[in-house]
């Protein structure tokens, strides 16, 4: 799943012969687009992937004298579904088109494959996980909708640890209730005709393929990720998306946005819980004899082959919360250690039509940190703002107000905090021209929509880090 290690290439060309010929005719070989999906690629280096490792598999059975058509028969996938609806239905509906034409290309008669769907490990979250519940329940919509046959929805504590019974409920019946109830069993394609799924699928079509292409030229994608090639552009783009979610561009409710410092934590099973039963043991001991068999007897560790093991640098699993959810973890260590978060004064300036806006902004982009807010009325006496900054034991400060107030009050407002002993102090907005004057008077950050939030989060957290 995470290509870090794979079974021998002819083994598993054994196993699927050996199998085949016992009876078992349907999903000996699956292609699994998790781990790209998980190490942070996007919906066209997923469909890539799928149809590059898809056609290894057809090339790998078929050297071992199975017919085209009874290989494209032993394969199926399993595709990422994840919270962004529009892209997800989108991805699916390309997925048949782009399979389809593979087939094409191979002389087969077009036949549909089996497509599987798992919600998104991406996108869960540790914090706030009731929105999982949504995020799931969009991903589960949106692959029904993209043609997926079967849905595995993951639980919304998945991220926290074992579901109990409630969570595993809750995943489940959210699928029967989009089915029985949304009755979406009842329509086939219902993005079909849409001019903007039709063009947003063809656009997926072609920048997969593409890539696709790309992977074919480089020997395939064993290949590829021998030489470290996949790798190397699913990481420019995990960068990117890295770089949008630091800067709240593409926000996760619940974490970088609207969090909530006194949530109430969530049930999850211990290891050792009498509610999770006994678990199976495995597999037969006739199915690993016919492994073996099948393998010339060659030995199993660990449940993969230990001979000829192929080694490529392994992609990596991230959520995309983690970043911000390592500082509320910060943020809930010093709480334990010392009795209150980290806080930061809100110096709200003039009436509050004037300051809401930007003390909202700065009360969610402080808090994603951990960084308890400290709201107030607002202030119009200087003194009376440092007093207040003095009494609420704070280290640090956010000038909030509208830039008319910004442009007569910021400065001495600065000035008098600076002197109250504001060891950092920030303004939420844009400086534009007084930014020398504001800096001169003892602003040190600016925060504002797509300034790098987390790297400011993290400056708080420093000597913790360390």
């Amino acid at each position: 799943r995470k290509f870090g290690m794979t079974i021998d290439s002819v083994i598993a060309a054994e196993v699927a012969t050996a199998l085949a010929e016992r009876g078992f005719t349907r999903s000996l070989l699956r292609v699994d687009t998790r781990g790209i999906h998980e190490a942070g690629g996007s919906e066209a280096q997923e469909l890539a992937a799928a149809l590059s490792t898809g056609v290894a598999y057809l090339r790998l059975l078929e050297a071992k004298g199975w017919t085209l058509d009874a290989a494209r028969n032993a394969i199926s996938f399993l595709m990422v579904a994840d919270a962004d609806e529009f892209l997800t239905i989108a991805k699916f509906r390309a997925f048949r088109r782009l399979w389809a034409r593979v087939k094409e290309v191979c002389g087969l008669v077009p036949k549909a494959a089996r497509l599987q769907a798992e919600t998104a490990w991406r996108m869960t979250t540790r914090r706030d996980p009731w929105v999982n519940m949504l995020r799931g329940t969009i991903a589960a919509f949106s692959a029904g909708l993209g043609g997926a046959d079967s849905v595995t929805a993951l639980p919304f504590t998945a991220a926290l640890g074992l579901p109990d019974a409630f969570a595993r409920r809750i995943a489940r019946n959210t699928q029967l209730i989009l089915l029985e109830e949304s009755n979406l069993w009842r329509v086939a394609d219902p993005a079909a005709g849409s001019g903007g799924f039709e063009a947003l699928t063809e656009a997926l079509c072609k920048k997969a393929w593409a890539l696709f292409q790309e992977l074919e030229r480089e020997g395939g994608i064993v290949a590829s990720l021998q030489a470290g090639a996949l790798q190397a552009r699913i990481a420019a783009v995990r960068t990117a998306r890295e770089r949008a979610i630091a800067r709240r561009r593409d926000p996760i409710t619940g974490t970088s946005d609207f969090p909530h410092l006194g949530e109430m934590p969530v049930s999850v099973l211990d290891a050792a819980s009498p509610e999770l039963g006994r678990l199976p043991s495995g597999l037969p001991v006739e199915f690993w004899g016919l492994v073996a068999e099948a393998g010339n007897g060659r030995a199993l560790a660990g449940g993969l082959f230990a001979m000829d093991a192929l080694r490529v640098e392994p992609l990596p699993s991230r959520r995309a919360a983690e970043p911000f959810e390592r500082l509320r973890d910060l943020s809930d260590a010093r709480l334990a250690r010392t009795g209150a978060r980290p806080r930061i004064f809100l110096a709200n300036l003039g009436p509050i039509a004037a300051f809401t806006p930007r003390a909202m902004f700065a009360r969610n982009a402080f808090e994603a940190g951990g960084i308890e807010a400290l709201a107030n009325d607002g202030f119009s006496d200087h003194a009376a703002l440092a007093a207040a900054f003095v009494a609420s034991d704070a280290q640090a400060a956010c000038l909030c107000s509208s830039d008319e107030i910004y442009g007569t009050q910021a400065a001495p407002a600065a000035a008098a905090l600076k002197a109250a002993g504001c060891e950092r102090l920030f303004l939420a907005g844009r400086p534009g021209e007084l930014e020398a004057e504001l800096r001169e008077a003892g602003v040190d950050e600016f925060i504002f929509a797509g300034c790098d939030v987390l790297f400011s989060l993290q400056q708080s957290y420093k000597e913790e880090a360390e």
